[in-house]
């Protein structure tokens, strides 16, 4: 194949790459849309639903109020079509792992398909406990610190606006179990050791929960505690499923006065193949490859070179003892 031709074959591979990830967008955006349109006509009672929190401790004879022109309208849109995002969430990795999932060896598609699950669900739990707990506490406190004599009208955007932010919080609060199995599953350390930076973890999450809630214990252990008890999750679910990284050790001998054993890198899986990988188990780029290659054939022409001067020493010899 002439170097155009492999450009040419290339530029196709890439063209293919392209249409097939804008097709895959296009379902996403129509996923979506799709949503939206069923959810819009009940955007009112999705709203009501939404500040139902607030509304639930608000002063007799108060209400919410909208300060803008266009917020009756614009709110309730944009609560909605963040609501069809959340609910096609798993479509919309569904669509993603399809894009990549052919690129990725079979451990790793073992090893992606119960973290996107888990992601999925921890993210939604996370959502849950802020609307169902958190919320409860945290308007309760606003409005029970108001000065006398001060009436609390919440203005439905401002609302709006701050209960995406304490979802997307507590969503990404709750990933605690997805990263610490990353974290162990890289590389970057071992179970043993993540285990021992607990009280800092600990520390940490109280830190976290003293940032997203009022300012008194109970509400940040409300917090802390669920991420704590996350990262033990997270650490559990990492020594059952993951290896340490550490060099493991093969025994080839053994016998009362000693033992020979033979050292492998850690991680390197028995369904990779070796001859892309290289001796810690990492994959070898395209560079790399073309050198792989060219060694190999310089090696096999210099074997070839040394049985053909074998042939000829023997040719020689032949000739001379007749």
């Amino acid at each position: 194949m002439s170097e155009q031709e492999a450009q040419q074959e290339k530029e196709q591979t890439l063209m293919d790459h392209l249409v097939e990830l804008r097709d895959r967008l296009l379902h996403m955006v129509l996923a979506i849309l799709i949503v939206f349109i069923a959810l819009f006509a009940f955007s009112e009672d999705i709203f009501t639903i939404a500040a139902k929190p607030l509304l639930a401790l608000m002063p007799e004879g108060t209400s919410m109020i909208a300060t803008g022109v266009t917020s009756p309208f614009l709110v309730p849109f944009k609560l909605v079509l963040l609501l069809s995002v959340l609910l096609t969430i798993p479509y919309l990795l569904h669509q993603i792992w399809a894009f990549i999932a052919p690129g990725l060896y079979r451990h790793e598609k073992r090893l992606a398909t119960p973290l996107l699950i888990s992601s999925v669900v921890l993210f939604y739990c996370g959502i849950a406990f802020a609307y169902y707990v958190i919320f409860p506490i945290l308007f309760g406190f606003f409005i029970g610190i108001a000065p006398e004599g001060v009436a609390v009208m919440t203005d439905i955007g401002q609302y709006l606006d701050f209960i995406i932010a304490i979802f997307l919080a507590f969503g990404i609060a709750f990933e605690v179990p997805v990263a610490t199995f990353l974290i162990i599953a890289a590389g970057i350390t071992n179970v043993d050791k993540l285990a021992g930076k607990r009280p800092y973890i600990i520390i940490g999450a109280f830190v976290v929960g003293m940032m997203l809630t009022p300012p008194d214990v109970i509400s940040q252990s409300l917090l802390a505690i669920p991420i704590w008890l996350l990262f033990e999750l997270g650490l559990i679910a990492s020594r059952i499923f993951l290896k340490e990284n550490e060099e493991k050790e093969e025994v080839i001998m053994e016998n009362d006065e000693f033992t020979l054993i033979e050292e492998k890198p850690a991680g390197f899986a028995g369904d990779i193949p070796p001859d892309d990988h290289d001796e810690y188990g990492n994959p070898l780029n395209d560079e790399d490859m073309e050198k792989l290659f060219d060694e190999a054939e310089a090696e096999e022409e210099e074997n070839n070179q040394d049985e053909d001067a074998e042939d000829d020493n023997s040719t020689d010899e032949t000739d001379k003892k007749s």
